[in-house]
């Protein structure tokens, strides 16, 4: 018996990488998943695969008809929806400040941002009727603590952080849960900074970034679908507003070998006793 079984997900951005990864999870645990993506060959390759449990819609997440059709699309095949995964995104405006484009600006909050609010926009009032489901958004370390990413890119994930708290606060009395998932350094065409990434590509991005973390290794887009499938699931029925950081230690600090020799190095500790005086 799946941990999903029953259940219909709608995974945004799920033709490769994590979504990739988490449409496969989903639906080797029982779920039904409309996979929405504008990459449709590898959509439609990944619906062949998958069979008649899964569709494909192809999808601009910025175009507020496309996420509304894909949401339809998966009630009117599958009859409800218990979670959907606003998880389509791309790195955003690189560079100073100074050098970027109000229009760059605009298309980074577009995928990043406005993405996930059509999502829950749509998703909201299916769930409410339901009285259950869950959504799950795809932050990131860059939104939680700076330096971490691109400026615009970091600004965009802490806005989701933030609507994904707000959203748990207003959907929470009609049953519905609303998570985040802030990942770290994943071995996705995203992380490697090119959507046509071969192999090699991401094998040099997994030797690149392997000391980055504590744990001594890139994420992997697993790792993320697994966070995701305990989030989907009726395992985490008490969690809703929670932001989940899965990034092998890598936002926890600076990592051990780089601090100061001093704290690494042991040593007895000194015990001195002030001398008082009383006075009478």
């Amino acid at each position: 018996m799946g941990k999903l079984d029953g259940k219909v997900a709608v995974i945004t951005g799920g033709a490769s990488g994590i979504g990739e990864a988490t449409v496969r999870l989903f639906a080797a645990e029982g779920a039904r998943v409309l996979i929405a993506d504008m990459q449709e060959d590898k959509g439609h390759a990944l619906v062949a695969e998958l069979g008649q449990e899964a569709a494909f819609v192809q999808v601009n997440v910025t175009h507020e008809v496309e996420v509304k059709a894909a949401i339809d699309a998966a009630v009117s095949r599958w009859g409800r929806l218990d979670c959907l995964f606003n998880n389509a995104g791309f790195g955003g405006a690189l560079g100073p400040l100074e050098d970027t484009s109000v229009e760059d600006f605009d298309m980074t909050f577009d995928v990043l941002v406005k993405g996930v609010f059509l999502g829950i926009k749509y998703a909201s009032p299916i769930m409410k009727r339901q009285r259950s489901g869950n959504m799950l958004n795809t932050g990131s370390i860059a939104g939680l603590q700076a330096g971490l990413g691109p400026h615009l890119y970091g600004a965009a994930k802490a806005a989701v952080v933030h609507l994904t708290k707000s959203a748990a606060l207003e959907l929470g009395e009609w049953g519905v849960r609303v998570n985040c998932i802030c990942p770290g350094a994943i071995a996705t065409p995203l992380a490697a900074g090119r959507p046509d990434a071969t192999t090699e590509h991401i094998d040099k991005l997994r030797q690149y970034m392997a000391n980055a973390q504590p744990l001594g290794r890139i994420g992997e887009p697993t790792d993320i679908a697994q966070a995701a499938l305990w989030l989907a699931s009726n395992e985490s029925s008490f969690v809703t507003g929670h932001i989940m950081v899965v990034d092998g230690g890598m936002s926890a600090g600076k990592q051990w070998r780089e601090q100061p020799e001093l704290w690494r190095t042991p040593r007895p500790i000194r015990m001195y006793r002030l001398n008082q005086t009383t006075q009478d």
